[in-house]
Formats: C-alpha cells, sequence, structure tokens
C-alpha cells in the first residue's frame, strides 16, 4: 500500500499540534518529549525541503518569461 505524501499545509498543522501539547505541558515524560521533538524536526525539515523546491519551481518559470 503506498502512503499518501503528505502536503505542507498538514505537516505545519502537525507542527502546531505538537507546540500546543508542548506548551500546555501535555508531555507526560521525557519519552514523549523526545519523540516529539523528533517528530516536529522531521515535519520542519520536511517543510524547508517542500519551501526550497517551490522556490526553485517559480525561479525557473520566471526565467523562461
Amino acid at each position: 500500500m503506498t502512503k499518501k505524501k503528505m502536503t505542507y499545509a498538514e505537516a505545519t498543522a502537525e507542527i502546531e499540534q505538537i507546540l500546543a501539547r508542548l506548551r500546555s505541558d501535555q508531555t507526560a515524560n521525557v519519552d514523549t518529549l523526545a519523540a516529539d521533538v523528533k517528530r516536529a524536526t522531521e515535519l520542519i525539515a520536511y517543510c524547508r525541503e517542500r519551501l526550497y523546491n517551490v522556490e526553485a519551481d517559480v525561479k525557473a518559470q520566471l526565467e523562461q518569461e
């Protein structure tokens, strides 16, 4: 089964959910905290990559005109 690729909006929404948990002290233990930070770091890297790719695509389109 192929996993649906996450959109930028989905990634940022998940980051916001993680931040909300961290700010509200819902993180019960160190293990959960570490997992949340790891996931947020992965999502941020994904968002940066998406932004970089979109920027490159826009520049390429503008150069063609």
